[in-house]
């Protein structure tokens, strides 16, 4: 049987409170909320002043989520592995009542084997899951609460690969001749079940892998096998080469389709299918970064995972439309800022063409400051991951790296963010006081050396130890950390280890480093708009380029009440240009937006515009009749005519998911069905419940009454 993958996103019961019994597969939760996953019950609930300033004045708490299935009786013999795309955060699933485990990470894929606690035929298999988020002063940024990303359920047979177990590498590009050829590799990890059992201890696979081009026209096949015992996971490495490859790169983001079979007693079946790219790089320090031969500096974005008005449960369809707009800019990377996002931007970056940067953490074994009322307000909150660390960060950056290891988009790993930010909380004899990039109103005394805090020197020992962990996990790609403090970090050993240096906001350091470390290359992993900031970039070979700070602006890290974000970006919350987008622009050498003027408020629904795969021009035709997907609904107001304030009615087979202006000072509540414009712009998301139509009506409301703009039928 070939492998099958079942999205669990409608039919789930949503419960915000303590529930301690409905861990029990038998509890009744009729009278619980419907919802579809992904869900963050953050945004659910009105701003409070009461809330973290940092996490962006929403709720955390307790909640919980249950969903019954039914699988049908031909799967009983097969694996069964449930996955989650991320869980904000201590998350505890259970399994017709087995426990199954923890994950404390909310940013963590986290798979479970099911297979023996799951029921078939007639008797429902009952999930549930419990969140803890009750330290809502846990986080810098906005981090949301609850299953925030997709949930699969995984039926394949029994020898299989284990989850994140097949490695495609591109291994090198080279001329033969007139002719171009591909060497390529593929590892995979194969996990054999109980098939066999009781008729020998052995059993013989055959694994194939063939890559496909965009006509669906065969470029390799490579095959071997091996001998598996029962009950453990082996591995067998494949290579082969092929000529003429077609190169993945930002402007021509070529993809081929790997499919991966199997082969046991004479049965074949495909077990997994996956996009990748042929693309070969180099880091030099004198000449900088090369993507496939050629000289390219990164024009690269830092952006946070949250959508505005819809939180952490962010769907591909939304960030589709904000990376056309930075693909508009001249942008052409994507920092992951600060932690692993949802594994549909890795997709579209590798569909549509950014180079990524990919983040594991924002602190490691000791806790940053977390702002509670207000930007750099004292005293602050010390919550946060650290508490986590010590047991969970090698599992989490394994998982991270086995994950994304194969996407052509991801250039580099980070193992961490201003790790090495003066006095938060590390500190060294060597400076008597220190002064971060951050530190407005930080009292005196918080700028002194303190013995009795934790010395810097031991982030060069954890760096060592994670460095070695995701070379473990992928040797092909490089280590970096965005450092904050380099003035004393890069004296004491904490860029030993890597194999590129990230500079978060030091330009003025370049060149002096440069000279001190001519074996290392240099990055801008954080930086300022500024044009002088990006000229630094532009005329030295040497520096690979830059990551605003950031993109798009974002919930949570905000000044005080009542603006409950960064604004930060050159894109708002609503996914609308400011006017540094067009600056940008002409910085980086982007196509900049064409504004379309009318005497008239227009009312449009989005679809994409750039669909580099042939295989993605009819994704809006496909994917629109998917339980949860999200429409976006464009509302514009000519700048001759005041702004207006919008309603919204949704009937049918939809409901409404958010309004989002772009104004972080607006505290009308998310679950509003009307807001005022902001600079003539608006967003409206229509989240798909059913099959049939949506009728959306918007309506300006003048005084008590409303008139209707637009009508719209999806």
């Amino acid at each position: 049987m070939d492998t099958k993958l079942l999205t669990l996103t409608n039919n789930w019961k949503f419960h915000y409170g303590e529930c301690e019994d409905a861990w029990y597969k038998g509890y009744d939760d009729s009278s619980w909320e419907d919802v579809t996953v992904p869900h963050d019950f953050s945004v659910t609930s009105p701003f409070s002043k009461d809330y973290s300033s940092g996490t962006g004045y929403l709720r955390g708490g307790i909640a919980w989520y249950r969903i019954s299935i039914r699988i049908p009786e031909e799967y009983r013999d097969k694996k069964i592995t449930l996955v989650f795309d991320g869980i904000y955060k201590n998350s505890y699933v259970w399994v017709n009542s087995y426990f199954m485990g923890k994950r404390p990470y909310g940013y963590s894929e986290i798979a479970y084997d099911i297979s023996g606690q799951a029921s078939f035929g007639d008797e429902l298999t009952q999930i549930s899951v419990k969140v803890v988020h009750t330290d809502i002063a846990d986080s810098r940024w906005f981090t949301g609460s609850g299953i925030t990303r997709k949930v699969t359920l995984m039926i394949s047979e029994q020898v299989a690969p284990v989850v994140g177990g097949v490695f495609f590498k591109c291994d090198s590009v080279e001329k033969d001749g007139k002719k171009t050829v591909a060497k390529v590799s593929v590892r995979n990890e194969i996990y054999c079940g109980v098939a066999g059992i009781g008729k020998k201890k052995k059993t013989k696979v055959i694994s194939q892998s063939t890559l496909l081009d965009n006509d669906g026209k065969i470029a390799l096949v490579m095959q071997g096998e091996l001998s598996a015992s029962e009950g453990k996971t082996e591995i067998i490495d494949l290579s082969g080469s092929f000529k003429s490859p077609k190169l993945w790169a930002p402007d021509s983001p070529y993809l081929y389709t790997l499919e991966t079979r199997l082969s046991v007693d004479g049965k074949s079946y495909l077990v997994d299918t996956r996009k990748v790219g042929i693309r070969t790089f180099s880091f030099d320090p004198n000449k900088g970064f090369s993507l496939n031969g050629k000289s390219m500096k990164f024009k690269g974005v830092c952006v946070h995972h949250d959508g505005g008005c819809l939180g952490a449960a962010m769907k591909k369809e939304v960030w589709r439309r904000r990376l056309e707009l930075l693909k508009k800019s001249g942008c052409n990377a994507i920092r992951c800022s600060h932690n692993p996002h949802m594994p549909e931007l890795y997709d579209l970056c590798d569909e549509i063409g950014f180079m990524m940067m990919d983040e594991a953490f924002d602190e490691w074994e000791n806790p940053k400051n977390k702002w509670s009322t207000g930007h750099n307000v004292y005293p602050p909150k010390h919550q946060g991951y650290y508490e986590d660390f010590p047991m969970w960060h090698e599992i989490d950056l394994r998982t991270m790296i086995r994950r994304d290891r194969n996407h052509p988009s991801v250039i580099l790993y980070s193992i961490g963010n201003e790790i090495d930010y003066p006095n938060d909380p590390y500190c060294h004899p060597m400076f008597s006081e220190m002064t971060g990039n951050n530190d407005n109103n930080k009292p005196a005394a918080e700028r002194q050396y303190d013995v009795n805090k934790p010395n810097m020197e031991r982030l060069a020992v954890i760096a060592k130890e994670l460095v070695s962990i995701v070379k473990d996990e992928d040797s092909t790609r490089p280590v970096t950390v965005a450092a904050a403090f380099p003035e004393l970090s890069t004296r004491i050993g904490f860029i030993d280890e890597l194999d590129v240096v990230g500079y978060n906001y030091k330009e003025h350091l370049y060149e002096q480093d440069h000279k001190r470390f001519p074996k290392k290359t240099f990055i801008g992993s954080e930086n300022g708009h500024s044009p002088e900031a990006w000229k630094v970039v532009k005329d030295n070979d040497y520096v690979c380029g830059q990551f605003l700070w950031t993109g798009i602006d974002y919930l949570g890290e905000a000044q005080g009440w009542p603006v409950r974000g960064s604004s930060a970006g050159f894109i708002t919350t609503a996914g609308f240009a400011k006017e540094e987008f067009f600056e940008r622009s002409k910085l980086w050498g982007g196509v900049g937006l064409t504004q379309k003027k009318s005497d008239e408020v227009t009312v449009e629904l989005w679809k994409p515009e750039l669909c580099c795969d042939m295989n993605l021009k009819s994704e809006f035709i496909e994917n629109h009749k998917e339980i949860g997907y999200i429409y976006q609904v464009i509302v514009k107001v000519p700048e001759n005519l005041p702004e207006k304030d919008i309603l919204v009615q949704v009937t049918g087979a939809g409901e409404l998911a958010g309004i989002d202006n772009g104004d972080l000072s607006d505290l009308t509540p998310y679950t509003a069905n009307y807001r005022k414009t902001v600079d003539g712009k608006l967003v409206i998301y229509i989240k798909r419940m059913a099959t049939g139509k949506i009728n959306v009506a918007v309506r300006e409301v003048i005084a008590e009454k409303s008139n209707v703009l637009a009508k719209i039928n999806i």
